[in-house]
């Protein structure tokens, strides 16, 4: 494998961080350094996308006859690496590397027409209707019906852990349309307005304790939600096709870029951490830990390189994207585990605990950060389908067992 850029490569580069010195302003970048799970307030969120749209960057997967920048593999990689080096707020996937790409592939040219191009131009947010309370990593077992009352569906029930869906206009739900057969041949997916009578949005506090109205998940309830049938995607029974298609875009995001900046962090929080009478950069069992992280995420990086090799050929990305989200969630949790290590005891008191409290945090600024972070990544071995179920998918299509 050639690591070298060319000249239009490096020459690209120099665009993106010009980009970056252009648009990632001083306020959000406050902002990224103080929050908590890598949300901001959406206002926040729409200035930084409408940038990144008004670019041409918004959609750096798309194909071209859709809106995408048709960059290449290595572009793509070097727009990621030099968007985490900056630590600028992620893009918000649902609509964007999610729905998308299942309206282009399974969508009506009516429906490519009428909902691509309010995403491409960040007018228009999603998010994501799949797992509901009893139903997570086994989501086969989605309960939320939709009756065919013969010009719309009838929708009745609940998603929970709902990302963002306070911020969202759609959402694509999975639903169940019927009980007959095996659980997976009986639910569509249908695009549900937000705006629909009968949709309550509840927020669930979660121990990163976010801003008040940024909170991170969200149950949405379903009362009679009336849903045009020209919103189902595909054919009716069908939706697990597509929602299997879907989960190779969620699970298959890249995360060496990401990691290696958490890794900076840790290096320079343990350069200024004392343990005993040295900083725990010198200690050689968190020297130990932090080197054996640091190969685990080059050797992560190459895979992906590998993977977006794959993809640029025109290939799905098939069973290893349940392999980067395994090996990329666990080493993201070791990362923020060992920032932990590393704070030590002033990470405790990250938050107030209970209503009146004005304790301030003690420590340094990067200190009351740390935990949250941990705490918060405890679920990403848990979203978008388990680690212990995207094991089994591996086991399944890879090893043939």
């Amino acid at each position: 494998m050639d690591l070298s850029f060319t000249k239009q490569d490096n020459a690209f580069r120099d665009e993106v961080r010009q980009f970056l010195a252009e648009e990632f302003d001083e306020d959000l970048k406050q902002k990224m350094a103080e929050n908590r799970n890598n949300y901001l307030p959406k206002d926040d969120h729409v200035r930084w996308q409408d940038a990144l749209a008004k670019k041409g960057w918004l959609t750096p997967d798309w194909p071209v006859e859709h809106g995408g920048p048709g960059w290449t593999t290595t572009q793509k990689y070097i727009f990621q690496t030099e968007m985490a080096n900056a630590n600028a707020p992620g893009v918000i996937p649902f609509g964007i590397s999610m729905c998308a790409p299942v309206i282009m592939k399974f969508g009506s040219e009516e429906q490519k027409q009428r909902f691509l191009p309010d995403i491409r131009d960040n007018k228009v947010w999603w998010c994501q209707g799949y797992s509901e309370p009893g139903s997570g990593s086994d989501l086969a077992s989605l309960q939320m019906k939709a009756e065919d009352k013969g010009d719309h569906f009838l929708c009745n029930g609940s998603k929970i852990w709902t990302t963002l869906a306070q911020y969202a206009d759609w959402i694509f739900c999975l639903v169940r349309t019927s009980n007959e057969g095996k659980r997976q041949e009986g639910i569509s997916f249908l695009l549900i307005d937000m705006k629909s009578e009968g949709i309550t949005v509840d927020p669930i506090q979660t121990l990163d304790m976010p801003i008040k109205g940024a909170q991170e998940v969200n149950q949405v309830f379903f009362n009679d939600v009336k849903v045009p049938k020209e919103n189902l995607i595909g054919e009716v029974n069908k939706g697990w096709t597509y929602a299997k298609y879907l989960l190779e875009f969620e699970r298959g995001n890249a995360y060496a870029g990401r990691l290696k900046r958490g890794l900076e962090k840790v290096r320079t929080i343990a350069a200024k951490e004392v343990e005993g009478n040295m900083p725990m950069i010198q200690n050689a069992a968190f020297i130990s830990k932090l080197a054996h992280l640091e190969v685990a995420v080059q050797a992560l990086e190459m895979t992906e390189l590998r993977i977006l090799s794959k993809l640029s050929s025109g290939q799905n990305m098939g069973p290893e994207s349940s392999l980067m989200k395994c090996r990329g969630t666990d080493l993201y949790q070791e990362v923020v585990e060992l920032a932990l290590e590393a704070v030590g005891t002033y990470s405790m008191p990250f938050t107030p605990l209970y209503p009146g409290q004005n304790e301030e945090p003690i420590g340094a600024d990067y200190a009351s950060g740390v935990a949250p972070r941990y705490f918060n990544a405890r679920k990403v071995s848990i979203y978008g389908g388990s680690n212990e179920i995207q094991r089994n998918i591996m086991a399944k299509l890879i090893l043939g067992l």
